[in-house]
This record gives C-alpha cells, sequence and structure tokens, in this order.
C-alpha cells in the first residue's frame, strides 16, 4: 500500500483516484478548499481509503503527487500547495498545455509547445522536486485501465530522476501498462504534450475514446 495524492477533482483525478483505491492505495485528494464537493463525494464512495483536503494537505500526505489539473492552472496549484511541501517528492503530470479560447479543437499555448513544454515549467517551477510526465496522451479511463484500448498500446515516461520514473512505471504496470517507452529526461514532455491534438483528433473523427498510441518495430 502506497501513500498517494492526486491534485484536481475532475474527472481525471476522480477516475484515478478510484482506481488507486481499488488497487489497495490510500489516496488523498486536493483541491483549493477542504470541503471541495466533488472530493467529498467521491471519498465517501471509495471508503476509508480515499481520504481529501485542500491542496497544501495533499502535498503533505504523500511522497507522490498525481497532477491531474488543468494545464492553464497547473504552476499556480502548485503555489497554492506550498513549493516546500513539494521539495523531493515526486510529481507524476497528466496536465496538457490546452487553450480552449477558440472553442475545439484546442490548440497548444505557444509558450508551452514545440521549444519547450508544461512538464518542463512544471520542473522549473519545483527544481528541488522530480517530475515525471506521462499518461496525458489518453483518455482518463484508459490511463486508469490499459485493457480498455487492447491492452497493446505504448506508454511513455520521461523526467530527470531515473528512481522516480522507476516508482512511477510500477504505478503505470498496476494500470495494466506493460509496454513503457522511456523517452529521457524532462525535455521529452513536449513530444508528449504535442501527441495530445493527435489524439483529439482521432477521438472526434472515430468516436472512440478508449484508443492509444502504439509504437511497432522494437
Amino acid at each position: 500500500m502506497k501513500n498517494i495524492s492526486i491534485f484536481g477533482t475532475g474527472a481525471v483525478g476522480r477516475t484515478l483516484g478510484t482506481k488507486l483505491v481499488q488497487l489497495g492505495h490510500r489516496v488523498m485528494m486536493g483541491s483549493r478548499t477542504k470541503d471541495n464537493e466533488k472530493a467529498m463525494e467521491w471519498a465517501d464512495k471509495n471508503g476509508q481509503n480515499a481520504l481529501y483536503g485542500n491542496f497544501e494537505d495533499a502535498a503533505e500526505f504523500s511522497n507522490i503527487i498525481i497532477n491531474c489539473t488543468k494545464g492553464a492552472i497547473t504552476l499556480e496549484v502548485f503555489e497554492l500547495a506550498g513549493i516546500n511541501k513539494l521539495k523531493n517528492k515526486i510529481i507524476l503530470d497528466l496536465s496538457n498545455p490546452l487553450d480552449f479560447s477558440n472553442g475545439m479543437p484546442p490548440s497548444l499555448y505557444p509558450q508551452w509547445s514545440n521549444t519547450y513544454s508544461l512538464g518542463e515549467a512544471i520542473q522549473d517551477k519545483l527544481p528541488e522536486s522530480k517530475v515525471v510526465k506521462s499518461l496525458n496522451m489518453v483518455n482518463c479511463e484508459v490511463m486508469a485501465d490499459a485493457t480498455l484500448c487492447g491492452g497493446s498500446a505504448s506508454m511513455f515516461i520521461c523526467g530527470n530522476d531515473d528512481e522516480a520514473k522507476k516508482e512511477i512505471a510500477s504505478i503505470l504496470n498496476e494500470f495494466g501498462w506493460t509496454k513503457i517507452i522511456d523517452l529521457g529526461d524532462i525535455k521529452g514532455a513536449r513530444g508528449l504534450e504535442s501527441l495530445l491534438p493527435i489524439w483529439v483528433r482521432l477521438w472526434s473523427t472515430t468516436g472512440n475514446g478508449h484508443i492509444a498510441f502504439d509504437i511497432v518495430g522494437l
């Protein structure tokens, strides 16, 4: 059993939180307030190993934090949690720098694309934390259960700390991801985040949200 924190109370956070509790972990869901209705409802449905609090509470609860917040507010969320509280902790970042200001499909914020990424911005914001990027290029149901996309898809991971990536890879294995491809340091987040617009187009074209990417020929 691990203690794992989740930042964010949206569909992604609730789906992963529920799966982690089912796998036997203790999970705290963090939000801006201690009495967030979505977090309270989620905890009530998932039993004694499902906890909730504000971002500071969640930062203190665990050495593994899963960031499920929207890309536009992610950096602000880490400030609310407290930079000092996140020192030496593993941050699994699922966020995407999606700009919905012009409707669908979204674009990537220009400051976090091509030569930079939101994953890198988080690592720069948290220089003493261990940021790992993964899971951001599939929907939340597939994140938590790789078999929904057929079970043979590839999952990508990147980050500066090898031990942190191993820790996250073990969680990915629990979610059913067995073909994990390490893309190196956190600069690999540029490619991972660029996959999301392709995923959105595929989902729009096929109507199927249970899709993922696979790399063949390895």
